[in-house]
């Protein structure tokens, strides 16, 4: 996602910190969890999962107790019988990759992962939410694996392709989707403009398989919208928490501020990710002083993030979350309710509360690592818990017959509306 930046005067209630953390993945923000191992140069969490990007390491420690002598015997022996043996040429660097994936995998952890130099480089550019793709939201069930559209942009390749949210990805390019995690699976599907991502569908609502070539394109979407509802409440979704979606929140709330709000929904139900310092800016324009989240590494290494308290909401704020809303907006989710500084409405979260590092290799390769646990800001741990909302309701459209979404029918929309006008 990219969008121009616009300069904004913030109302007197809730002006922008200038001190606070800056945005993007190249902004150091933590420098303790890794302290003595590498040296870390920026954080993000996408689409269900928080990553620390880090130096090459300063301090590398060979590892031994897995490539011992008898190991690495072993290697040349299973090398030389498929030399001599198997059917077809084969192709070392393919081999070397298949290896060094299979040592990542034997950590039975679905977050950890090696990258090729290709591969790595992909997920550099797709964090920066600046990519060449096809302009679909996707989501993933934890349990199953499987992957459905949960958003089609309008105007863009998927939307013009013909794909329909709700739509659930069998394969992209020939890979099946449930065989990686999702943000992964985002990185085969974006690549260069104007190459072709061919994607195999079931579509349930029709009991179809179908397949589509989709066109890549320059996606440019913003992460956050606005608008102004009924009885002066202010609504804001936030579709993930991208470089720019601080400056986006913070423009689109004063529009809503100068529009006359006397209360506001945050809407991050299908919300997987995003930017951890994104999201930390955020809060910190909506929270007094205080710590919003910490993490530590397993050497008890503490990392904290704190609000400075300079601005803060002085109004009712409800916060729409579902079984979708993970990681960076667990964070958001979880010191909201922590301060008990606004209203959790809906279901209970995805349950994503630890750390990834990508550690970039000597060759170019990379590997991302499960390194750290995250707390909200009361010492809780959500891992595969999830946050409960204060009010506990499942979505429902009242408007069955309705051809086209509105959010007058949407049931979690209008309770946070009755909340509000409680509070207010």
């Amino acid at each position: 996602m990219e969008e121009n930046r616009t300069n904004t005067t913030q109302p007197e209630n809730r002006r922008r910190n200038e001190t606070g953390m800056g945005r993007g993945v190249m902004i150091g923000c933590l420098g303790t969890l890794l302290a003595g191992t590498v040296g870390v140069w920026g954080v993000c969490a996408a689409a269900g999962y928080e990553v620390v990007f880090a130096k090459k390491g300063s301090a590398v420690v060979e590892g031994s107790a897995v490539i011992d002598k008898e190991a690495a015997a072993k290697v040349r022996e299973l090398s030389g019988y498929i030399d001599m043996y198997f059917y077809e040429d084969t192709d070392k660097k393919t081999l070397q990759d298949g290896m060094y994936a299979g040592l990542v995998e034997g950590l039975d952890d679905k977050y950890s992962v090696y990258y090729t130099a290709e591969e790595y480089e992909q997920t550099r550019v797709g964090m920066t939410g600046k990519y060449y793709g096809i302009g679909a939201g996707l989501r993933q069930d934890v349990d199953t694996m499987v992957v459905s559209v949960s958003k089609i942009y309008e105007g863009t390749p998927s939307d013009e392709a013909g794909m329909l949210a709700e739509d659930i990805i069998l394969s992209v390019d020939g890979t099946d989707a449930t065989s990686m995690e999702v943000t992964d699976l985002v990185q085969r599907i974006r690549g260069e403009e104007g190459t072709t991502v061919h994607i195999e569908v079931y579509r349930a609502s029709t009991d179809e398989y179908l397949s589509f070539d989709v066109k890549r394109a320059n996606v440019t979407l913003p992460s956050v919208s606005s608008e102004l509802l009924w009885n002066d409440v202010g609504y804001i979704r936030i579709e993930s928490f991208e470089e720019d979606t601080a400056a986006q929140f913070e423009q689109e709330l004063a529009k809503l501020e100068a529009g006359g709000i006397l209360s506001l929904i945050i809407d991050l139900r299908y919300n997987g990710g995003g930017l951890v310092d994104s999201v930390v800016e955020i809060l910190d324009d909506i929270l007094p002083e205080g710590l919003i989240v910490y993490v530590e590494d397993k050497y008890g290494n503490r990392e904290e993030y704190n609000s400075s308290g300079d601005t803060h909401l002085d109004y009712p704020l409800a916060v729409l979350v579902n079984e979708d809303s993970a990681s960076a907006s667990e964070i958001f989710a979880g010191a909201i309710k922590d301060y008990e500084y606004g209203t959790l409405i809906g279901t209970k979260t995805f349950g994503k509360g630890i750390v990834q590092s990508i550690i970039p290799l000597e060759d170019g390769d990379a590997i991302k690592l499960t390194t750290a646990k995250y707390f909200t800001p009361k010492g809780n741990y959500i891992h595969g818990v999830g946050i409960e909302p204060d009010i506990e309701l499942e979505y429902e459209y009242l408007d069955p017959e309705g051809d086209s979404y509105d959010m007058q029918y949407d049931n979690q929309i209008l309770k946070a509306i009755e909340v509000l006008g409680e509070n207010g």
